[in-house]
């Protein structure tokens, strides 16, 4: 049994305001942390919705990095502030000199956690400030295989766009696949790439920091290509530099087709819609088989070659 847990909070409101949609967004990250595409289960999910004191969100985020666990997340949407001691995600109870939880005792919890996995994933402005330290708050300091994820950089807004903020947004629509490779694997780096790709150069910018010698996955999907298909690679490619020699008979609409190649045409067209195959000399495959050309692999259609080559997929 994976030990997968994670605490979601959306805070919604500090002095007189408000930010709407933070607990949305916080409702439907904790619906689609707990289950992956296929129902099964992932994240078990602890949420802190509306308000919370002080107190209770450190006690909670505490609680959180406590145990032997495989993965441990935290998700904050709500309000950031940064002061010249640092950044603080801010609680409901805030007043003056006590506006909540710095992120520096967040990062110090994670820090010192026993889970495989910590990631921290904010929504808040000034969120780039977390995991800085040192005098400047200049320098970055990640345990072993923890990860930070971040709305905007430290001296930025983050922004909130039809009652959602522009950051969530973007991250819920990579853990519905957006960001999912083609074995259906969701990853922190695959989430980040997502989002920087969508948010321009004059928007708030993401922050990604990481010090892990792998990437867990934060949901499993459906994956592009069934994986009893994409093992089939090696069978089709038996050396990776081979060129399928291809000709009518692979076109289930000419008249003397084969029914065998046909299936193999099939799957190597799925191959192409990935990236994976192309053919050579001709633009699509039908007239690569028309004109009896031929189809190779590509870079990164070899990438998963060594990966089926060598029994990791």
């Amino acid at each position: 049994m994976r030990l997968r847990k994670a605490l979601v909070v959306g805070l919604n409101d500090y002095e007189n305001a408000p930010l709407e949609g933070c607990v949305n967004d916080a409702v439907k990250m904790q619906t689609i942390l707990t289950k992956n595409g296929d129902g099964s289960p992932n994240f078990q999910v602890k949420p802190i919705l509306g308000s919370s004191e002080r107190s209770q969100l450190r006690r909670a985020i505490e609680e959180l990095f406590q145990g032997e666990n495989d993965v441990a997340l935290f998700y904050f949407s709500g309000h950031g502030l940064l002061k010249s001691t640092g950044g603080y995600i801010v609680t409901t109870d805030a007043k003056s000199y006590d506006e909540g939880v710095s992120m520096e005792e967040i990062i110090k919890y994670a820090n010192y956690s026993k889970a495989k996995d910590k990631i921290i994933i904010l929504d808040c402005c000034h969120s780039g400030n977390m995991a800085n330290i040192g005098p400047d708050q200049a320098i970055s300091q990640l345990s072993d295989n923890m990860t930070v994820l971040t709305s905007s950089r430290e001296d930025e807004f983050s922004m909130e766009q039809d009652g959602s903020g522009v950051f969530t947004s973007l991250l819920l629509d990579a853990l519905e696949g957006g960001a999912a490779d083609l074995r259906g694997n969701i990853t922190p780096g695959s989430v980040y790439s997502y989002i920087d790709e969508a948010l321009g150069a004059w928007e708030q910018r993401p922050v990604f920091k990481t010090n892990v010698s792998r990437f867990t996955s934060l949901r499993q999907v459906t994956p592009l290509i069934p994986l009893e298909t994409l093992r089939k690679i090696t069978k089709y490619f038996e050396d990776p530099t081979q060129e399928i020699a291809l000709d009518p008979s692979f076109e289930d609409t000419e008249p003397g087709h084969n029914s065998d190649n046909v299936k193999i045409f099939k799957d190597l067209q799925k191959f192409v819609s990935k990236g994976l195959v192309v053919p050579v000399g001709e633009e699509h495959m039908y007239y690569a088989a028309m004109n009896s050309a031929s189809c190779k692999l590509t870079a990164l259609g070899y990438q998963y070659w060594r990966l089926v080559n060598e029994n990791k997929l």
